[in-house]
């Protein structure tokens, strides 16, 4: 016992520190791969409206000449 503490108090304690600690990295790490998914789609969808563009473009021109 160190300060009339069991010794498994201590490791308890400690255990819920690294518990905590594990929570915050599990979150920091699915928010930057959420942030990374995100970006992909956002890619797909702005790559999506560009090709609709130009095609707008060229049935323009197409229809004007």
């Amino acid at each position: 016992m160190i300060l009339g503490v069991p010794w498994w108090v201590f490791v308890l304690v400690i255990l819920i520190f690294v518990s905590g600690y594990m929570a915050l990295r599990a979150m920091h790490a699915e928010r930057k791969l959420e942030q990374q998914f995100i970006e992909k789609e956002g890619k797909v969808y702005m790559d999506r409206l560009e090709a609709e563009r130009v095609n707008k473009r060229q049935q323009k021109e197409h229809i004007s000449d």
